[in-house]
């Protein structure tokens, strides 16, 4: 049987797995995951000051909390919450978006505003319908990087933001979720908490597909990108379906996102990391995912199927999309395809871990 022959005969079957994986169920996040919400418990502790697991609210209070309208002008800082030595919550007034929006700081040793010098930084973004806090709740992250001469930042991208400065029907922003990120956060962060220019970013799902996105159509700001189990090619057949579906789901208009497929597809190219790859030439790049959605190794014995676990078929058939434009280009990169594996926390740790040395490299740390 020739190549020809065996991908047109997978072609349909790919098709009729995409059919099923376009369910409202399909947002790309673990099963089980807790709905994203506003954090009420916001407090200003003062550089220096002694945090505490529980922050009290401070007599002289801003009261700005999470996902309030932004306020006028520029972004900025609005508030402030330390919960131990080394986790700092900012609250960024986002023109960008709209709103008020959480990110959260993993210092390194011996940081402080003050510090003469930088450090470099790893963004990690979080999946669909999660929030900023999910790396730090769901995984041992904070202990696993406390060595890392870095500041680790994982910002708020909302359940279904998808990375992206969204199209609402030509009109634009907000949500400019992708300019947040870009450039509100990171501005802020290199003016006011001494975050340098070497940057890493990775991230698990829709996260992963905005950590590949990010790092291909802004040349140069990262030198590292991992993609755990995302969509890493958007435009090929099937899959503008299932993303819609995605947004659906989280009830928001589906062609306010990138437009229709058919007719914006100039804003779907400039969203697809497969049309972008020629920019992620210098970056050194980590690919992961399941190939099918079955139980792996990982999987507690009796652990029942959820539809979300199709999240993993599709990634697969997106990564080897990208992998080989990729070899095409000959840009390096590493593709890691386990089989067997369901698209939950356990393989994206094992996988950020995996990548961890490249992340170290890269950061120069």
């Amino acid at each position: 049987m020739t190549s020809r022959t065996r991908s047109a005969r997978t072609r349909p079957a790919m098709r009729r797995l995409l059919v099923v994986a376009a369910v409202p169920l399909l947002v790309l996040s673990a099963p089980g995951v807790a709905a994203a919400r506003a954090d009420p418990d916001w407090s200003l502790v003062p550089e220096g000051g002694e945090p505490t697991a529980q922050p009290t609210r401070p007599a002289r209070d801003t009261g700005y909390l999470p996902w309030q309208k932004a306020l006028p002008g520029q972004a900025r800082v609005v508030r402030e919450r330390r919960l131990d030595a080394r986790t700092l919550d900012v609250l960024i007034s986002s023109p960008s978006v709209g709103r008020m929006l959480p990110v959260r700081l993993l210092l390194p040793q011996g940081w402080s505003k003050s510090a003469r010098r930088t450090w470099p930084v790893l963004y990690l973004l979080h999946g669909g319908a999660d929030d900023y806090t999910s790396w730090t709740r769901m995984t041992d992250l904070a202990t696993y990087t406390a060595d890392l001469d870095a500041i680790v930042v994982m910002p708020e991208a909302g359940r279904a933001g998808n990375y992206t400065d969204w199209h609402n029907g030509g009109r634009g922003g907000p949500p400019a979720w992708a300019t947040f990120h870009t450039y509100e956060v990171r501005r802020l962060l290199e003016i006011g908490y001494r975050a340098g220019t070497r940057r890493a970013i990775a991230g698990l799902s829709m996260g992963a597909y905005g950590a590949v996105k990010y790092a291909a159509r802004y040349r140069g700001m990262f030198r590292f990108a991992g993609a755990y189990s995302g969509i890493l090619a958007t435009r090929l057949p099937g899959i503008p379906a299932v993303i819609m579906n995605a947004q659906a789901s989280e009830k928001q208009d589906p062609l306010a996102l990138w437009g229709d497929p058919r007719r914006d597809k100039r804003v779907w190219a400039a969203n697809d990391p497969l049309a972008l790859a020629a920019g992620l030439r210098g970056v050194s790049l980590y690919l992961s995912s399941g190939t099918n959605s079955f139980n792996g190794p990982l999987d507690p014995p009796g652990s029942p199927w959820h539809p979300a676990h199709l999240g993993e078929p599709i990634s697969a058939y997106t990564g080897k999309a990208l992998s080989e434009r990729l070899k095409r280009l000959g840009i390096p990169h590493k593709l890691h395809l386990y089989g067997n594996g369901t698209h939950t926390w356990p393989y994206w740790i094992r996988e950020f871990k995996s990548s961890y040395p490249m992340i170290r490299k890269a950061l120069g740390a």
